[in-house]
């Protein structure tokens, strides 16, 4: 079957999917991608075709700073409904267009896109293509039973709060969302679809035939109710071959702590904000910290902190260095949080802004780690929060309970198990 792939230019939204295109192809597929131009050497890496945006916008961090200098200010509700509006909203009509043009040259079977992709409904239903969405990240969905989205909440305990909460998600739907909703009805109006009433949230779950979502139930607040559509399948791993670094001090550590330091690969630039405190808290421990830049600043950094117990890379091999660690400390980034657990290590996280404060509060409230609440923590916060993990041996036991039901889950054999089930539907489509 011929397999398009759809994502936003984002790593978060990316990644999570290369590992499920890399295996369609392995199977015989023809697997080709839609995306930002800055993916097209990722994708060449892992063999799979880019079909380059045409109208719509490739909208990373840095292309946003240029165009909109004013988001840099905006935090809280402004910035949500900005980059609802800009991100997401605003390329709807633009990818399906591309699609569809996209589609007269390679008539594809199926669509795989990342659920935050937000012309699904349109390929669906007026393309008349068989979607399969995948949720990257924590479970958007609304429901009486959890706290609004972006707001870095963990569930209410009491009747009081939770009504709180449902006051904030009405507010956050009226108020901060409805302008961006109105925006995305004008363009289904145009091709016939009718309107969403309800919170642009539950699109990203409705608007195709089946949403697989990256992680656990373990790992998701808890709800009386699930998107019909949507299911977990497990972590999924990106795919293709590694060329990060696996340090050599490694294979040295006998009895030597070992802590992961990352602020992942997209707000990266200044390693002040996270990066700079942590080693500033931790050289004098004498424990191995073994750092990824995500190919910013390597060696400034090196030149900083030359000591024998820091090894700082572009890239590092998180898998080798995790099989080691006692402790991830990070930003909070979905996919690296859940990698972190699939290995049993307890986390020290440090976001706010992209959701990541919505990551950060499950890691807080499942028990796996400490959430500092802040984008850019202070070397003494750092070093009282890994010092609690550390001494506090219900972080690792409770990392350890996640570890074993990530392992549970075969996420490529749960999608080819559904495609199996479904082939005859999807040619029917």
């Amino acid at each position: 079957m011929k397999f398009l792939f759809a994502s936003l230019a984002a790593d978060g939204h990316f990644n999570p999917l290369t590992g499920i295109a890399v295996h369609l192809r392995q199977k015989g597929h023809d697997v080709r991608w839609y995306t930002g131009e800055a993916y097209a050497g990722r994708l060449s890496e892992i063999g799979i075709p880019h079909l380059p945006f045409r109208r719509a916008q490739a909208n990373t961090d840095r292309s946003m700073a240029e165009r909109f200098p004013e988001r840099a200010r905006l935090k809280g509700p402004a910035l949500i409904r900005f980059d609802f509006e800009h991100v997401f909203v605003n390329n709807t009509e633009p990818y399906f267009e591309d699609v569809r043009e996209i589609n007269s040259g390679f008539p594809f079977d199926i669509l795989v896109a990342d659920a935050a992709w937000m012309a699904a409904r349109l390929v669906r239903d007026a393309l008349g293509k068989y979607v399969i969405g995948i949720g990257p990240g924590t479970l958007l969905a609304t429901s009486p039973d959890v706290p609004p989205n972006f707001a870095g909440l963990r569930p209410a305990r009491t009747p009081a709060g939770r009504l709180m909460h449902r006051a904030m998600a009405g507010v956050m739907d009226r108020m901060v969302l409805a302008h961006g909703r109105e925006l995305y009805n004008q363009v289904l109006r145009k091709h016939g679809l009718p309107p969403v009433t309800g919170s642009v949230f539950d699109e990203f779950y409705s608007g195709q035939h089946v949403v697989f979502l990256n992680g656990v139930p373990g790992f998701e607040y808890r709800r009386r109710e699930m998107p019909p559509r949507a299911r977990f399948v497990g972590m999924l791993r990106p795919g293709g071959t590694a060329t990060a670094t696996v340090p050599a001090q490694l294979s040295k550590v006998a009895g030597r702590r070992v802590i992961l330091i990352s602020q992942g690969t997209i707000d990266n630039d200044d390693p002040g904000k996270l990066i700079v405190p942590a080693l500033q808290a931790l050289v004098p421990s004498g424990a191995l910290l073994v750092v990824g830049t995500g190919r910013k600043n390597t060696d400034a950094l090196r030149r900083r902190f030359p000591q024998e117990n820091v090894v700082i890379e572009d890239y590092v091999d998180f898998d080798a260095v995790l099989e080691r660690a006692e402790v991830f400390i990070c930003n909070g980034g979905h996919g690296s949080v859940l990698l972190s657990l699939s290995h049993g290590v307890p986390i020290v996280a440090a976001g706010v802004r992209e959701g990541k404060n919505d990551i950060n509060a499950r890691v807080e409230h499942f028990g796996v780690g400490v959430n500092l609440r802040t984008e850019a923590p202070r070397a003494e916060q750092i070093l009282r929060a890994v010092e609690r993990v550390l001494g506090e041996p219900s972080y690792r036991r409770r990392a350890g309970d996640l570890r074993a039901e990530l392992a549970s889950y075969r996420p490529l054999e749960i999608i080819d198990e559904y495609l199996d089930r479904e082939v005859e539907l999807v040619r029917a489509v």
